[in-house]
């Protein structure tokens, strides 16, 4: 059976353009799956969360993956997590050095997915009405000791040492004064004496 060469003309444009349709669907369907790369699913705290307090941060990701990185930065850039984070499959957890007191905080991640391509980002997120750390029992029965009483146990006082090295020199002094009086009365006697001899002399 012969064809007109309008059908054949018809055929090959038809030809034409279903063949570069079948092409780029081919290369679109195996491009695909290669772009399609893991993310973060969900994370505790969530992105702008208000909490009270946190003992540990959880990422789950959209696939397995290895080599985890998390810090947990507050007020001033100071860190607040505890040891190495740990991954379980799809799962990364990072324990946090808590109470975290009231402010902004931001957690910032980074892990390598399964097929090679690092994931990194961060979350926001505020601790609001964190409860303040009462003394454990411990640290009161630490406490140093009461002094005891100033009159059982203080040492003598400058005045008190003032006072007996002040009264030390009287009882000498006193000591001495009799001494002083007997010379006197020896030097009076003596004169005495010698008056009353140069009188005799001079009597006839």
């Amino acid at each position: 059976m012969k064809r007109s060469p309008f059908a054949a003309l018809t055929a090959m444009l038809a030809a034409a353009l279903l063949v570069p349709g079948l092409v780029s669907g081919l290369v679109l369907g195996t491009a695909a799956p290669a772009l399609a790369h893991d993310a973060l699913k969900s994370s505790s705290p969530a992105k702008g969360a208000k909490i009270e307090s946190l003992d540990e941060v959880r990422l789950e990701f959209s696939a397995k993956v290895r080599m985890p990185f998390v810090l947990v930065r507050g007020g001033g850039d100071a860190q607040h997590q505890s040891g190495k984070p740990e991954v379980d499959g799809a799962v990364v957890t990072q324990a946090v050095d808590g109470p975290l007191p009231d402010g902004k905080y931001t957690i910032a991640y980074r892990v390598v997915s399964s097929d090679g391509h690092p994931i990194e980002g961060e979350i926001p997120f505020r601790v609001e009405g964190a409860e303040t750390p009462s003394p454990s029992p411990g640290e009161t029965s630490s406490s140093p000791p009461a002094s005891p009483p100033a009159s059982s146990a203080a040492p003598p006082s400058a005045d008190a040492t003032t006072g007996q090295a002040a009264e030390t020199p009287a009882e000498e002094g006193g000591a001495t004064f009799p001494v002083w009086l007997i010379i006197v009365i020896g030097a009076l006697v003596g004169v005495g004496i010698g008056f009353l001899l140069s009188a005799r002399r001079k009597k006839p």
